[in-house]
């Protein structure tokens, strides 16, 4: 075909095809992830059609369900489960709660999901569901019937070779245990690989809650060495101490990385001699917050991106690193422990500043790394320790680094662009070599 690229369409040179290098503001977080591919897309030349076809998710579901709360009054949710793209494998992404939870919310997610798979090189698709709900005035009782009424409905997508849920945001195993159950009764025989995160008793993986953790502390070192840093003197601020924040702080703390402060939707403390990870996290447990913990002063939470410090890891809800706080960074790299922590505003803020930002479809690849080990588990019955786990993801995160480092020197662009180029590409490819139905 005339003026094909390796996709097989028509490349197009018309310079209004590309991405200006000055965006619009935007808190949406689809619009985000857009404008996030639209920038690679432009930087590839990725041709018109293949664009249209990658910028868009394949299918969305929406259902509104009843739930049958403790005093029996019946109370209506409103839930998602979106595929953005299966061209590489079957659908992968986890499931949040959350009042922040909305369409474009999981839109965007799933978006990140595809190319997060992609750039570490495994072969999945991308997906992401979740229910609107603030799940701390739900009783445990509650809660469960909210998961499995919820897994009942978005069921029609489900399966281990179709669409593969985990946890994300306010979910974790036992709501994973109660999606594997609820989805196996419906089928009539256990199917573990059906979703990942859960426990090990019922077919979970060695190493799974850790490996967000373990992932970021990879991609720092490799980062650190990238820029000529000894990890040993990093000064680290986390934004966010959930299951992400918090094995980050300890695998950081590990690797002797000083951990200075540490915010939650509660507040945030920080000590400049450093905090320790192990005692904060019992405080949270203890209190709910990381606020009022005595091994630090707190703080306001919105102060914690400006105290000094050589690392920021954004590790909460999207959009946390704006127009309005960029200027106010001290870290010198930002990694992205979070889908979607910094809006493209913020980044070319960053990028003015000299601030490398590791991209969240590189940095917290971890969780879904060790997610895909869980599945090729479930499904060949046959499971590996931690130190085999660990050996892998590391192998992987190397890998996927090295790849998008070395795109990054090639196309002479930020970390974010050469990540998003190389998993556009693979995607691409893989939707250019199955070709269009029928």
């Amino acid at each position: 075909m005339e003026g094909a690229n390796a996709h097989g369409f028509k490349a197009s040179n018309s310079k209004s095809e590309t991405a200006s290098s000055k965006l619009p503001l935007t808190s949406n977080p689809f619009q985000v992830a857009q404008q996030q591919f639209d920038r690679a897309a432009a930087r590839i030349d990725l041709n018109p059609s293949t664009r249209a076809v990658l910028r868009q998710t394949k299918r969305e579901l929406t259902t509104t369900f009843p739930v049958q709360l403790d005093n029996g009054d019946i109370e209506m949710f409103t839930g998602y489960r979106v595929h953005h793209n299966i061209a590489r494998g079957p659908a992968k992404g986890g499931i949040r709660f959350g009042l922040q939870v909305d369409i474009d919310d999981v839109r965007a997610v799933a978006m990140w999901m595809t190319w997060k798979a992609a750039v570490a090189g495994i072969p999945f698709g991308g997906a992401a569901g979740g229910v609107t709900v603030d799940r701390r005035r739900l009783s445990e009782h509650e809660l469960e019937h909210l998961t499995r009424r919820y897994t009942s409905e978005i069921s029609i997508l489900l399966g281990p070779d179709r669409d593969i849920p985990g946890p994300d945001l306010s979910t974790g195993q036992k709501e994973m245990a109660w999606i594997m159950d609820t989805y196996s009764m419906q089928v009539g025989h256990s199917v573990p690989a059906v979703v990942t995160g859960k426990p090990l008793a019922i077919g979970g993986s060695e190493g799974r809650s850790q490996a967000g953790g373990r992932g970021i502390a990879v991609v720092v070192a490799a980062t650190a060495a990238r820029l000529g840093l000894r990890v040993e003197s990093l000064r680290c601020v986390i934004q966010g101490f959930g299951t992400a924040g918090s094995s980050t702080a300890l695998a950081l703390n590990s690797m002797g990385v000083c951990v200075v402060g540490v915010s939650d939707s509660g507040g945030a403390v920080y000590n400049a001699d450093g905090i320790d990870p192990e005692e904060l996290l019992r405080h949270k447990r203890e209190s709910e917050s990381v606020r009022g913990y005595a091994g630090g002063r707190t703080v306001e939470a919105e102060d914690l991106v400006s105290v000094p410090a050589d690392l920021l890891i954004p590790a909460s809800i999207p959009g946390q690193i704006t127009a309005g706080n960029a200027g106010s960074v001290k870290a010198r790299i930002v990694v992205e422990a979070s889908n979607g922590p910094c809006t493209p505003e913020a980044e070319e803020i960053l990028a003015d500043r000299d601030v490398t930002v590791v991209p969240d479809i590189l940095a917290n690849a971890g969780g879904v790394i060790v997610s895909y080990f869980e599945w090729v588990q479930d499904l060949q019955s046959f499971f590996w320790n931690d130190e085999e786990v660990d050996r892998r993801l590391e192998r992987i995160i190397h890998q996927a680094f090295d790849d998008v480092w070395a795109e990054r020197e090639r196309l002479r662009t930020d970390l974010r662009t050469a990540a998003y180029s190389l998993a556009i590409e693979r995607v691409a490819s893989a939707t250019s070599i199955r070709g269009i139905y029928p």
